[in-house]
């Protein structure tokens, strides 16, 4: 599992939407000015996320976007393995780590780390996202400058 931008900007949008969306549909035309992210990417990013049913799209006036299962069912590497393409776990391929023929000597510490990733992050829920950032209520759009 790669830890991409799309997966950050997917992570992010969802929980715009967990946070926003309880009692109407989110439109991506919101995200995208709350979160900063393009339209155009959003919307590249939702097809993904909806073929794997996280969001289901609601049509007709205030139509938008809302979650397609409950925030304790919906995970961080579930969002993230949604918009990724690929799962390529070496980094080794034609970037001049690896000689052709062997495994970097390191090669296999990466790629438990990148597994031990890939499972911490199925175990965040939405809702503990969700928790977290209802803590400071705050309307301004500088919640994520918050300091533990």
């Amino acid at each position: 599992m790669k830890l991409t931008s799309r997966g950050r900007y997917a992570v992010t949008a969802i929980l715009d939407i967990a946070l926003h969306g309880k009692d109407m549909p989110v439109s991506l035309a919101d995200i995208s000015d709350r979160q900063a992210i393009s339209l155009s990417y959003l919307e590249q990013l939702f097809a993904q996320l909806r073929r794997e049913g996280i969001v289901h799209s609601v049509r007709g006036p205030g139509g938008g976007y809302q979650l397609g299962k409950s925030t304790e069912e919906i995970n961080v590497g579930m969002i993230i393995a949604a918009v990724n393409e690929s799962v390529d776990v070496s980094k080794c391929k034609g970037n001049g780590n690896c000689s052709k023929n062997s495994r970097c000597l390191t090669h296999s510490l990466w790629e438990r780390l990148e597994n031990q990733i890939e499972q911490y992050l199925h175990t965040i829920t939405l809702a503990e996202l969700v928790e977290e950032n209802s803590d400071h209520d705050c309307e301004s759009s500088h919640c994520h400058d918050h300091h533990h």
